[in-house]
């Protein structure tokens, strides 16, 4: 335990900057701020596991070589293409750092911590990947499949109600006035803080995978219908009240209440699968 310890401590000093770097650039991000309260959240699981582990036995250490190559290669193929002209936006550099920091670290508990422990530690161990920031391509990916995703329901919930609404693409033609759901509009931000709080509720109050993966898929069809509704409730604001509304607080900064909407049916199934699951459980003798 000492030496994954002390190889950890000077893995911090080399990654030192960048941490400190990353630190820095998810506290501006509207989007990774969450990533500063990852390895938080991983360290509490992981201590709530920490006595089932047995340190008795010899850890397998050849098997740590897979991740210390896969860091390793990481760092050698940023280097490769650096050189080679490529100029990386801030999130693929962070991207590329932090997974290698990860794969390196990863390679240290399972050489000194071994593979049974670690198999306890799984879950844990894979929530800390998701500190790793999006790189630049994938995240306008899914900015851009949220954004003609959030403009289809809100342009559904918007027909309900009777409203004109002509739409061409993520613009809506109002009557007396022109929406357009910008990229970000588009809620990524809360959408991955939902589906991070769907794996970490599933992992502590569920016991059935298939239950676990019911509770995070959910997320997505709740997170659209969340933004559909914040779509939604704009437009209608600004059709009844005055095209104003669009510059108004609970556009620019209504994202919370809007997230605390999609919280209430989201604790509504996760309640749901818990009582299931409870009265489906065998009883004791």
């Amino acid at each position: 335990m000492k030496a994954f310890i002390c190889f950890a401590f000077i893995l911090a000093v080399c990654f030192g900057r960048t941490l400190c770097e990353l630190a820095v650039f998810a506290l501006h991000s509207e989007l990774y701020s969450y990533v500063l309260l990852i390895p938080f959240v991983s360290a509490y699981l992981i201590k709530l596991k920490w006595k089932e582990l047995d340190f008795s036995n010899q850890p397998e250490r050849r098997y740590g070589i897979v991740p210390l190559i896969a860091g390793v290669a990481l760092l050698a193929g940023y280097r490769f293409a650096i050189r080679k002209g490529w100029s990386p936006e801030p999130e693929d550099f962070f991207a590329v750092m932090t997974l290698s920091l990860l794969f390196i670290l990863l390679a240290d508990a399972w050489i000194f911590i071994g593979w049974k422990n670690l198999r306890e530690l799984t879950f844990p161990i894979a929530l800390i990947f998701f500190s790793v920031p999006f790189p630049a391509g994938v995240r306008r990916g899914i900015e851009t499949f949220l954004q003609h995703a959030s403009a289809e329901v809100a342009t559904t919930m918007l027909g309900v109600t009777g409203m004109p609404v002509l739409q061409e693409g993520t613009y809506f033609r109002l009557p007396g006035i022109r929406l357009d759901v910008a990229p970000e509009c588009s809620g990524i931000h809360s959408t991955v803080v939902l589906a991070l709080v769907g794996l970490v509720a599933g992992y502590l109050f569920l016991k059935s995978n298939w239950r676990r993966t019911a509770l995070v898929l959910a997320t997505l069809p709740l997170a659209l219908l969340r933004n559909g509704f914040r779509i939604f409730t704009i437009s209608e604001l600004c059709v009844h009240i005055g095209p104003q509304m669009k510059d108004s607080p609970i556009h620019h900064r209504g994202g919370p209440i809007f997230f605390a909407i999609s919280m209430i049916p989201f604790l509504f199934l996760l309640v749901f699968l818990r009582k299931r699951e409870l009265r489906r459980a065998p009883k004791q003798p």
